[in-house]
């Protein structure tokens, strides 16, 4: 990736993530970790719908099919899409280490344009772990899972708490997620970066 900042260069002393004993397994959907989640959830007429499938090691595999909804210039996926796309996938990270983690950075290079239409083939892995911060890359290809590169990103999560999200969220919202009655829905709301 050509100029990355600083900031997403790990430091020295990081070390390598490790995949949590307690992760799903390679080839395991991840699933929605919030029905109203822009990027993977399921009651967002116009979100992403991202699927993410757990990888070897510390990586994930996504894809998701741009729609007219998504464009930015007549007929192509806009830009800001494309790195929530990447963003969400990178998200998805956290599963196999089994932290809560947000976006502290995110910095996007845009390769190829990306019609309406086309399935963008997503992939993230973990590099790096110091402290609470986790680094990591992203790529999405058109074409397949190995075609040509269209987007790509790096970035660095932070390990945060639950009380992150109970302390900023909309109360309304914080409420009815941690009043939902089914145990495993209402934990996973707070399990990766909404």
């Amino acid at each position: 990736m050509s100029g990355t900042s600083a900031r997403l260069t790990p430091p020295e002393g990081a070390v390598a993530p490790v995949r949590h004993p307690d992760a799903p397994a390679p080839g395991e959907l991840l699933g929605s970790h919030y029905e109203h989640c822009f990027g993977c959830g399921g009651g967002q007429p116009h979100g992403l719908h991202l699927q993410a499938t757990a990888g070897e090691g510390v990586s994930v595999t996504a894809e998701f099919t741009v729609k007219p909804a998504h464009q930015g210039a007549p007929g192509l996926a806009h830009g800001g899409v494309l790195a929530t796309a990447l963003d969400e996938t990178l998200g998805a990270l956290s599963w196999l280490l089994r932290v809560i983690a947000v976006t502290g950075r995110l910095e996007t290079d845009y390769v190829l344009p990306v019609p309406v239409g086309t399935v963008l083939f997503l992939e993230a892995e973990a590099t790096a772990v110091a402290g609470r911060k986790i680094y990591c890359r992203a790529t999405g290809r058109t074409g397949g899972p190995e075609g040509p590169v269209a987007v790509r990103a790096e970035a660095l999560f932070i390990e945060v708490k639950v009380d992150h999200f109970i302390d900023n969220g909309r109360p309304e919202e914080i409420q009815a997620a941690m009043s939902d009655p089914d145990q495993v829905r209402r934990a996973r709301a707070f399990e990766v970066n909404p």
